[in-house]
């Protein structure tokens, strides 16, 4: 007796695409999001602690917002491929 994802072998993989879709998206954006949170929660604690560097911490905290934000980027992009 076949189940019904083992009956049509088009259909198992097609729901492992769409899994892996939705896993690569979760991962990799919930990490940009964690990352781009602690990144800037330690940048304000930095301007904080440190006023009048504070041009320099947030100049050097937005280029790192930056390069976080392309690991979202590509995952949209392995989004697309797969």
């Amino acid at each position: 007796m076949e189940t019904a994802l083992g009956s049509d072998p088009a259909a198992t993989v097609e729901a492992a695409r769409l899994i892996a879709k939705g896993l690569t998206m979760t991962v990799a954006l919930g990490g940009a999001a964690v990352g781009q949170g602690i990144l800037i929660g330690k940048g304000l604690e930095a301007i904080g602690r440190n006023p009048e560097q504070s041009g320099n911490i947030f100049g050097k905290m937005i280029i790192g917002a930056a390069i976080t934000e392309a690991a979202a980027i590509y995952a949209l992009v392995g989004f697309f491929i797969l």
